[in-house]
Formats: C-alpha cells, sequence, structure tokens
C-alpha cells in the first residue's frame, strides 16, 4: 500500500513540476538557472521515498567553477537523490533519448541540459565539443555520469573519458561528486535512512592521459562511496542499538 501511495505522489509531482516549469521555459528557454532550480525541486522530493540526503562540499569547489563534474550513477533515485547536489550555473550531459520521456523529457531539455547521441559517433563528438565551447564561452559548468549509464548495484562501472578531454580541452578541473549506495531503498520501507553525497576538492587534468586520469579518478571515486556506505551503515547500527536496549 505505502508503495502504491508513493508512486502516485511521485506521478502527481512529476507532472505539477514539469507543467510549471514548462511554464517558466517558455519564459526563459535553455536558460542556465533553470537547470539548479529544478534539480532543487526534485532534491526536495525525496522525502516521498523515505529518505534523508546530505550533501557535502569542499570549500574550494566553487572557486573553481566552471567545472566538469564526475557524479555516479546508481539508478532511477538518482533523480531524486543526487540531483539535490547540482550547483548553480551548472548544466547535465543526458542521452537524447531523455527528451522523449512525458513531462520531464521536455522538461530536461527546454531547461537548457545537454542532449548527446550516443548512437551516432560523430554527433555524439560534436556534442563534446559544444561542452567544451559552453564552458569556454559561456562560463558554464558541465554534469557528467562517467558510467555512461546507470550501475544497478554492480558498484562503479568503468569510466568512459569523453568527460575527461572534455576538461582537458577546456583547461577546467575536475570534480568529482560521490553518492553512498541506494540499492536497498524500498518503497514499502517507511524510513529508508540517509543518503550522503560529498562533492570533493577539485582535481586538475592537464599533463595526464585521459585513460590513466578516468581510471585514477574511478578509484579515488570507489573508496570514497565505500567510506560514505561504511558511515551510512552505522546509522541503522545505531538504531538497532537504540531499539534493543
Amino acid at each position: 500500500m505505502l508503495a502504491i501511495i508513493r508512486l502516485v505522489l511521485v506521478a502527481i509531482f512529476i507532472v505539477f513540476s514539469a507543467l510549471v516549469g514548462l511554464l517558466i521555459c517558455l519564459v526563459r528557454p535553455f536558460y542556465v538557472p533553470n537547470v539548479a532550480l529544478f534539480s532543487s525541486w526534485y532534491g526536495w522530493a525525496a522525502w516521498i521515498f523515505g529518505l534523508k540526503v546530505e550533501v557535502r562540499q569542499a570549500p574550494e569547489v566553487t572557486a573553481a567553477m566552471p567545472c566538469v563534474f564526475l557524479a555516479n550513477h546508481q539508478n532511477n533515485y538518482d533523480l531524486f537523490t543526487i540531483s539535490k547536489a547540482l550547483l548553480p550555473g551548472t548544466v547535465t550531459i543526458g542521452k537524447k533519448s531523455l527528451k522523449w520521456i512525458p513531462f520531464f523529457g521536455q522538461l530536461y531539455w527546454l531547461s537548457g541540459n545537454i542532449l548527446i547521441d550516443r548512437a551516432n559517433k560523430s554527433k555524439a563528438v560534436g556534442t563534446m565539443q559544444g561542452a567544451v565551447d559552453r564552458i569556454v564561452q559561456d562560463k558554464v559548468s558541465v554534469w557528467v555520469f562517467p558510467e555512461g549509464t546507470r550501475s544497478y548495484g554492480r558498484g562503479l562501472l568503468p569510466f568512459k573519458t569523453g568527460a575527461f578531454h572534455i576538461a582537458q580541452q577546456a583547461k577546467v578541473p575536475l570534480v568529482p561528486i560521490c553518492m553512498s549506495s541506494t540499492t536497498k531503498v524500498s518503497l514499502n520501507k517507511w524510513n529508508n535512512g540517509r543518503v550522503i553525497i560529498e562533492i570533493l576538492p577539485p582535481i586538475q587534468p592537464e599533463g595526464t592521459p585521459a585513460r590513466e586520469l578516468a581510471e585514477t579518478v574511478r578509484q579515488q571515486m570507489a573508496d570514497k562511496i565505500k567510506q560514505l556506505d561504511s558511515e551510512v551503515a552505522t546509522d541503522y547500527t545505531a538504531d538497532s542499538l537504540t531499539v534493543t536496549g
């Protein structure tokens, strides 16, 4: 029953937020601040799933922008969790097919995010170059999921090098964003606990081959995610001790 209630609430939220958001986009289409505004809405909606999202940010991140943000991509809950960590002045790179998802897709496109056609290599390369141009000319940060797809509990997948080439060509830092695992979230569980998102210090990409850099950053993020998972696990231990006592 709880799962049904949550699905209904999520559906209402998506439709309502999309309609309001599209009205805003009619006034200011493809306007960069739209992305942070709408992301904050979706981050707020994490409570529907019984989740408490905590965002931590290294103090030097804001001064390092524009940059290329690298985030781990787990599952569909990301829309309501890691979106809370998106900083103003940032757009995301997403699959072109997202545009056709009812309500959300149109909002995603019109808010100013970058759509990439992964099935067409030449177009994908052109999109990457477009991302470089936006960083350099418009001083816009770009958010990328370097795994290229959702991991669905398989751990941090191998990274593609596109984001690293973008950072090197634009001569801007890379900023990893790590989120604790959400694989155990249940629609039928009233309290799904805490999710920790940590925005790590910037990494300068110059002087290192993209593939080597991708592997180094991936290992750093994997270690941090493991640490965050251990920290979140203590919440449940503390809860159980409290109940037992």
